[in-house]
């Protein structure tokens, strides 16, 4: 096995066979951020999401999506390029994977694309023991989603952080108080058939056990952007807390843990998910 594949493969504490799985989604993911800095995507965008939480700031589950912003809106924006590099870098680890640029079916300033591949042959270049790849169905299939905003909202900050593994390269993200307004916006609006994502809840606990302050303005342009505020209205903290007040009146909360539960360790973390609990919770959200 190639050295610097081993590198990532040793960040991780695998016990189970969904350990392998999750693992092996964020070594994925390690390798199409390395891709993109290789082509200069970060010259024009940003990462946010879960996934930025946790590879940058220890968020406690896995998250299976890729989510960035262009710098500045721009609609003819071609994500071609940088899928190639991403195929190109996968490649050269030994992955077998594909990179699809998503077809769209309706006008959107989201560009989506899939990284996929075959489970068990991705496991057996990680090296996960026959007898987990073995109860694995033989046509399972590892996909991971890449979404682009071509049109984001103003007043975000950025910084930019290093990865030391493969090898040492960068990364342009949000800012924390940037990261929880996005998750914010999430949690307040984000529309669901009939799974709701606890994920959302999970990640909103998290900023507030890590003192991070949502900023306030980039919340107002992102609602506004998404139609549930108006751009005359002032948006302060009541606002922000009502609103998160209804939303949490109207959750359920079995369900949302049944959403995360799988991206997570310690399953006792959910143990008090309640309505109750999270209206309680709304006293230590703070703003910038």
């Amino acid at each position: 096995m190639d050295r610097a594949l081993e590198s990532l493969i040793s960040q991780y504490s695998i016990t189970d066979r969904t350990d392998y799985e999750n693992s092996l989604k964020e070594i994925i993911q390690h390798l199409a951020l390395l891709g993109l800095w290789r082509s200069k995507f970060f010259q024009h965008a940003a990462f946010y999401g879960g996934s930025a939480l946790r590879i940058f700031h220890g968020l406690g589950r896995f998250s299976e999506d890729l989510d960035f912003s262009l710098l500045k809106s721009d609609s003819s924006f071609n994500l071609m390029p940088y899928l190639e590099s991403i195929k190109k870098e996968l490649e050269g680890f030994g992955f077998e994977m594909t990179v699809l640029k998503k077809d769209k079916k309706s006008s959107t300033q989201i560009e989506s694309a899939f990284i996929k591949g075959n489970t068990n042959k991705n496991l057996i270049l990680i090296k996960a023991p026959d007898s987990y790849i073995g109860k694995l169905h033989a046509g399972k299939k590892l996909k991971i989603k890449l979404e682009i905003d071509t049109n984001p909202p103003d007043k975000a900050k950025y910084e930019v952080k290093n990865l030391l593994v493969p090898i040492p390269f960068q990364v342009q993200l949000f800012i924390k108080p940037d990261l929880f307004a996005g998750k914010l916006h999430a949690v307040i609006c984000r529309q669901w058939q009939t799974r709701v994502k606890g994920r959302d809840f999970y990640d909103y606990l998290w900023y507030l056990g890590n003192n991070v302050s949502c900023h306030l303005e980039h919340l107002k342009e992102r609602l506004i952007q998404t139609g549930h505020w108006q751009s005359r209205k002032t948006l302060d903290k009541d606002h922000v807390v009502d609103l998160l007040k209804n939303r949490f009146k109207e959750i359920d909360f079995k369900k949302a843990k049944a959403d995360v539960s799988p991206f997570i360790k310690d399953p006792q973390e959910l143990d008090l998910w309640s309505t109750d609990f999270f209206l309680e919770t709304l006293q230590n959200v703070k703003f910038c």
